[in-house]
């Protein structure tokens, strides 16, 4: 079987040649959208009937999670409270707050599918340290325990929507300081204190996730390279120990965290994928001169022994495309399932 392992994005709000001359590229697997993407909700239903008219299997991803990261905010989307709202309210009600975070998830799930969206990125699992102004409010507790509980329920709530999730950033990004976005984040702790606490909800929610994210953060303890290229996270831990067997996405490779570990994208590419990513997302070259950059990506990608190699991996990556048509907006609202569950949030 063919694999199609890279994400990648599209510069506007409607597909312009180049971008089908790439999605037509079979090493090409997927789009993530981003808010420019978005200009109405119509626009946005109409640029996910492009895709999979154009591919039906492509994946159509979004970073939709609640708070600050929420791609559609206007045009009938619910605005969706910060994750750390949720563990707040479990202090005070947490049975209430297990409600809360399953009607999120619904919400969140059903909204996103209206649309034609598959996948969001999304619960977190980072534990809120206190210390990362790059996770922070998006964190939903600083207990482990709390945390997959509530992820757990938010998980429940996207899949009875028919949206799929990954969890991120595996094994955890709430203890580094910088924000690997624009800088190279390092955590210092042992394998033991980050088995007990940070990655804990990997593995008590292992039978839940479908997808698993990990973070470009160096645990130098454990292994010199960030979780995202290492074996030692991937396979002996997440795969082995953990036991996880759904797909493993790479955090976005055109981050400074990702740059700074090899300055040529295609070779960031390969190095994600040999080290146990089922898929590479690349994100943020489609606005830049036409595109240039991945084009020149997929030629080199293309050129590269085993690129599109994985019959595993390509199958987790079928298994995240949604599995029904989505229902009308306007049938949506409507929906005593969904107008439960917007009475249900915070």
């Amino acid at each position: 079987m063919q694999h199609a392992p890279l994400i990648i994005d599209v510069a506007g709000t409607e597909l312009q040649p180049h971008d089908r001359r790439r999605l037509r590229d079979p090493l090409v697997g997927g789009v993530v959208l981003f808010a420019r993407n978005f200009a109405s909700r119509a626009q946005l239903i109409a640029l996910c009937g492009s895709l999979k008219a154009l591919r039906a299997d492509l994946l159509i991803t979004v970073d939709h999670e609640g708070g600050r990261v929420q791609r559609f905010r206007s045009d009938g989307f619910t605005p969706l409270p910060p994750m750390a709202a949720l563990g707040r309210l479990w202090q005070r009600d947490a049975m209430r707050a297990v409600q809360c975070a399953a009607a999120c998830g619904f919400v969140l799930g059903a909204e996103l599918r209206a649309c034609g969206i598959d996948l969001s990125f999304a619960p977190v699992l980072d534990l809120d340290w206190g210390r990362s102004q790059v996770i922070g409010a998006r964190a939903l507790h600083a207990d482990a325990r709390v945390v997959a509980l509530l992820a757990q329920a938010l998980i429940g709530g996207m899949q009875g929507a028919g949206l799929a999730h990954c969890a991120k950033h595996f094994p955890g990004h709430g203890w580094a300081l910088a924000d690997s976005h624009v800088a190279a984040p390092r955590d210092a702790r042992g394998l033991r204190a980050l088995r007990e606490a940070d990655a804990a909800p990997y593995g008590w929610l292992r039978h839940t996730l479908r997808a698993v994210m990990p973070a470009h953060v160096v645990y130098g303890r454990v292994d010199a390279m960030p979780a995202g290229f290492s074996t030692r996270w991937l396979r002996d831990e997440l795969r082995e120990r953990l036991g996880f067997t759904g797909a493993i996405f790479s955090d976005d490779l055109n981050m400074q965290a990702a740059r700074a570990l090899v300055a040529d994208d295609a070779e960031r590419v390969q190095r994600a994928l040999h080290a146990g990513c089922d898929l590479a997302l690349l994100c943020n070259l489609s606005p830049l001169d036409g595109g240039i950059a991945l084009d020149r990506v997929l030629r080199r990608l293309h050129a590269m022994p085993g690129t599109g190699d994985g019959a595993v991996s390509e199958s987790r990556r079928r298994a995240l495309l949604a599995q029904s048509p989505p229902l009308e907006w306007d049938v949506l609202m409507h929906d005593a399932a969904y107008r439960a569950a917007l009475d249900d949030l915070i």
